[in-house]
């Protein structure tokens, strides 16, 4: 089955292939199924073309993939040009939600751990 260029996954649970395409996470998922009236643990396989059809409109009713996309660049974009602290951070590429970046966000910095006493050691006295 495919949604907007997506294959959705054959053995997985529909609720949970749903959420291959970006902007469909667990709860839109859910909430989909819900409206088309579709048993959440059934699989893409089992759908029937009706079913496939109502999920497909159902789905495209709502901004994903590449309009998404676009909108969050831009706001991202528009944080930065008014140089805003958030638009900031994402330009130093850097945290930009408050989170703590002196022992998490070593993938971006680099795993680097400074120890106090990095080649000095002390020597006993024999």
């Amino acid at each position: 089955m495919r949604i907007v260029g997506i294959t959705i996954p054959n053995e997985k649970r529909l609720e949970y292939a749903l959420t291959a395409v970006y902007g469909i996470g667990m709860a839109r998922s859910r909430k989909i199924l819900d409206q088309v009236g579709i048993d959440r643990g059934i699989k893409a396989t089992e759908l029937t073309i009706e079913q496939e059809n109502q999920i497909r409109a159902l789905v495209e009713g709502h901004k994903i993939e590449g309009n998404l996309k676009r909108e969050v660049a831009s706001n991202i974009k528009r944080l930065k040009d008014i140089k805003a602290y958030r638009g900031t951070r994402h330009m130093k590429k850097l945290p930009a939600r408050g989170q703590r970046t002196k022992t998490n966000s070593r993938t971006i910095r680099g795993n680097v751990r400074k120890t106090m006493s990095s080649g000095k050691r002390k020597t006993e006295k024999t």
